[in-house]
């Protein structure tokens, strides 16, 4: 397996990975990543697949965003999405994928990454909730457990406050969890 930068050429196969992985919301999600691929290019970001046989069997994303902090606004960084070909997760792919995408921002000096996500998978890559550290989601939709968030050390103690998502995320409504029954 071979984990290394997304080319242009892989669009198409990041597409499947996502629709695949993500089901019902694969699209949307797919549309998403479309979207934040203009944004790295022009504001930061890293986006690493994983290939194998040739295939592109694993993504993830981090994006530009921003802090609200009170001395001032403070660029972070947005670890979604993250996803996995269904026939090829369990074999550590996922975490290969947000170990390097880590230490690549942490080089950077990236002070901050949040994400929404499962806080079992997560937490071993050292995210710990975002709300008991004293940040703020971006929206009610996201689920206390859910937003999550690891400093690194360019992060300075004064740097709290709220998470402000870039447009994309609005735009696609890839925030929070959305209540079928409302």
């Amino acid at each position: 397996m071979i984990l290394r930068g997304e080319r242009p050429g892989d669009k198409e196969s990041v597409r499947g990975v996502h629709s695949q992985a993500f089901g019902d919301h694969g699209t949307v999600v797919a549309d998403l990543v479309d979207t934040l691929r203009d944004t790295i290019a022009s504001g930061g970001g890293l986006s690493l697949v994983v290939e194998h046989a040739g295939q592109v069997v694993g993504h993830i994303m981090f994006t530009r965003c921003l802090l609200d902090a009170p001395r001032r606004l403070v660029e972070v960084q947005v670890l979604s999405p993250l996803a996995v070909a269904p026939e090829q997760q369990k074999q550590g792919i996922g975490s290969a994928l947000a170990r390097r995408g880590l230490e690549t921002l942490a080089e950077r000096a990236v002070p901050l990454v949040f994400l929404e996500g499962d806080p079992g998978y997560y937490h071993r890559f050292g995210f710990v909730p975002g709300g008991a550290q004293g940040f703020r989601k971006p929206s009610l939709r996201i689920p206390d457990a859910a937003f999550q968030v690891v400093r690194f050390p360019a992060y300075e103690p004064w740097m709290t406050g709220t998470l402000v998502y870039s447009e994309p995320f609005w735009r696609h409504d890839a925030v929070g969890l959305r209540d079928p029954s409302a």
